[in-house]
């Protein structure tokens, strides 16, 4: 019963991101992305955490999983920040 709640979560989490992401303008995908790097961030202490916690195999991978991806959005969110603040500098 738990494994059906949390797959029912975690569906209903997918379908309302899908949702919230195609309604956003694409002039606002790039604020949207650098203001989303603290929940990166909070999402890789979480995976941290969960990666470390040695419950199961299935969790240890998992939380790999969750890191490798977490870390991936953090470093792109940088470098997507860095380069849209890069457009407002003044010409030399």
């Amino acid at each position: 019963m738990t494994f059906l709640l949390a797959l029912t979560l975690f569906v209903l989490a997918v379908f309302l991101g899908v949702e919230l992401i195609t309604k956003v303008p694409p002039t606002l995908h790039t604020p949207l992305m650098s203001g989303s790097n603290a929940v990166s961030g909070i999402t890789l202490i979480g995976a941290l955490v969960a990666a470390g916690a040695d419950h199961s195999t299935l969790t240890t991978v998992l939380g790999f999983g969750a890191v490798a991806l977490a870390t991936i959005n953090v470093i792109g969110g940088f470098l997507v920040t860095h380069r849209m603040l890069g457009m407002f500098n003044r010409k030399r």
